[in-house]
């Protein structure tokens, strides 16, 4: 393709140069008119193929981030199981044996279905109820949770992993660092088209809560699945925490 390209490059210039010669031969207009055809198929070929790899190289840029910030997910809930299960090995083997089966297959859904472009809605809630159950064998004190699910088609497609950074966001700021009285409620709806999750949690505004990286993975993976057809809603009112997200799928 450069050797044709210089060919008309050559071509054009001695055009130029001898165009008082070759303007006295008969078919000469008719050549210049191929001539210049040939050079803006080439051109708008040239700008295609340009376009087309900046393109895919966009994308493959936005892949190899979503791949990244799927890793990202779950740390902060891994770490603190594994490290209530090691307190439970010797005081209570068979809770513990039941929170290594729930979590590796936490752990299973994360590496293999977390890596997918989408998974159905019911893998989801079934994620997020291994979650919640988790979380209720490993708590020793008192805490309410309402998990509620109103869905039309089960097998929606969403991406994996959404939900449950809002989860896990409730029960670390909510949950963990209150002593009593800690509740969640947590809803998932889905219409024909759109999916939704609402989640509130009571919290203490006297402890200090670190910004974390859970919050702004969320929002960069929307922008990069869902842009223009998601909507996250948080608010604060009277020490209660409320997000909403809502897909458009």
């Amino acid at each position: 393709m450069r050797v044709y390209r210089i060919t008309l490059a050559i071509i054009g210039l001695i055009i130029i140069i001898f165009n008082d010669t070759f303007g006295k031969l008969e078919g000469f207009p008719e050549f210049i008119l191929f001539y210049f055809i040939i050079v803006c198929i080439t051109i708008f070929h040239w700008l295609f193929v340009n376009i087309k790899f900046i393109i895919n190289l966009k994308n493959e840029k936005a892949k190899t981030e979503l791949m990244h910030l799927q890793s990202q997910v779950n740390p902060h809930f891994f770490f603190n199981m594994l490290n209530n299960l090691y307190g439970l090995v010797d005081k209570d083997s068979e809770k513990a044996k039941k929170l290594i089966l729930k979590l590796s297959d936490m752990m299973r859904y994360s590496i293999y279905e977390g890596q997918k472009e989408y998974v159905t809605l019911q893998e989801e809630i079934d994620f997020i109820s291994t979650y919640i159950e988790l979380h209720k064998m490993r708590y020793h004190k008192k805490i309410a949770i309402n998990f509620e699910v109103e869905v039309e088609n089960k097998n929606q497609k969403i991406m994996p992993l959404l939900f449950i950074i809002l989860v896990e966001n409730a029960f670390k700021h909510g949950v963990e660092v209150l002593r009593s009285n800690a509740f969640i409620n947590l809803l998932i709806t889905s219409k024909e088209n759109e999916i939704s999750l609402k989640i509130e949690n009571n919290f203490d505004n006297d402890e200090k809560s670190e910004k974390g990286i859970g919050l702004q993975n969320l929002t960069r993976r929307l922008e990069l699945i869902y842009p223009k057809k998601h909507q996250l809603i948080k608010s604060i009112n009277n020490e209660i925490y409320t997000a909403e997200l809502t897909l458009k799928v």
